[in-house]
């Protein structure tokens, strides 16, 4: 049987109306979903389920939903599980409650803080993103440096080739994208985010994380998670909570991630969760690799074990 990898997506994949089939279908999904609402002392499913869309965006809200969202499904999938998992950014902590190195509970809450953290250093540090297509991993890095002259600025997302977007300082963003232009991107575009992800301007963030993951007794992986920092497998308990940290101010190294699951022998992969970035992405990373999503409560149907 072919090894499959179960991916898991990350902000920007949310939509209002986010598990509101998957709720009203299935008894154990709404169950779910109603725990997280008393776990977090607020009606997150509502917010999911009805918007408005401005609220399900800010970042506290948007984290926490795509991880509920992603968990609804696998609870849909009963014991059926991967060989190995992945996931991008917040999604990483996803793919560590499925590889039992977290609760469902301990997930949930480090996710809601780590988007309120990540929101308040957004405001204190103001910051922004850019997407850079066209261009190689060298270059970015090259231009990014010389930039920093500028402001702080660094290459925040590998997501595929050609598609790298950098984070940082307003000054350092812009300076780095006006030199894209001039070394050959196709096209380079400033996005509209609350803040510098995977940056140092996250540094605050990660002061605030850090106490929390300390409180936390995470275990080791019984399955192989691919981690955004380092692009290759991890199990142990104690390097993830390493890795968990510095990922608020690393690239998320997803390109790398994809490859070397294809490298370890993942020949499907199954993201899970809502939208389709993360299948776009691996389909540019290696047409050769099988891509399947579940978003909503039809897309489980005749899904194959694990």
């Amino acid at each position: 049987m072919a090894t499959t990898a179960w991916v898991f997506p990350g902000q920007g994949s949310q939509y209002v109306g986010m598990g509101s089939d998957l709720a009203s279908h299935n008894a154990e999904a709404r169950a779910l979903v109603e725990h997280a609402d008393r776990i977090l002392g607020a009606s997150l499913s509502s917010v999911m389920f009805s918007g408005p869309e401005d609220e399900l965006r800010q970042t506290r809200n948007t984290q926490p939903a795509i991880f509920v969202h992603s968990m609804m499904l696998v609870t849909l999938l009963g014991k059926r599980r991967p060989e190995m998992v992945a996931g991008h950014s917040l999604g990483e902590y996803t793919a560590l409650v499925v590889a039992g190195a977290l609760t469902f509970e301990e997930g949930l809450k480090l996710v809601r803080l780590r988007g309120e953290l990540m929101h308040h250093a957004g405001e204190v540090e103001h910051g922004t993103m850019a997407a850079v297509i066209g261009l190689d991993p060298p270059v970015v890095e090259a231009l990014c440096k010389e930039a920093s002259a500028s402001g702080i600025v660094q290459p925040a997302n590998f997501n595929s080739p050609g598609q790298i977007v950098i984070s940082g300082s307003v000054e350092g963003v812009r300076a780095a994208m006006a030199l894209a232009k001039t070394r050959g991107a196709k096209m380079v575009k400033e996005l509209v985010v609350s803040g510098a992800f995977h940056s140092p301007l996250m540094r605050s963030a990660k002061d605030g994380l850090q106490k929390a993951l300390e409180n936390v007794a995470i275990r080791d992986a019984g399955i192989p998670v691919y981690a955004n920092v380092t692009a290759e497998a991890v199990v142990d308990g104690r390097k993830v909570r390493e890795l968990l940290l510095d990922q608020l101010t690393s690239p998320v190294r997803w390109e790398e991630s994809v490859v070397h699951m294809r490298r370890d022998g993942a020949a499907r992969f199954v993201e899970i969760g809502p939208g389709k970035v993360l299948q776009g992405l691996i389909k540019r990373i290696d047409p050769e690799a099988s891509t399947r999503g579940l978003d909503k409560v039809g897309d489980i149907a005749g899904f194959e074990a694990p």
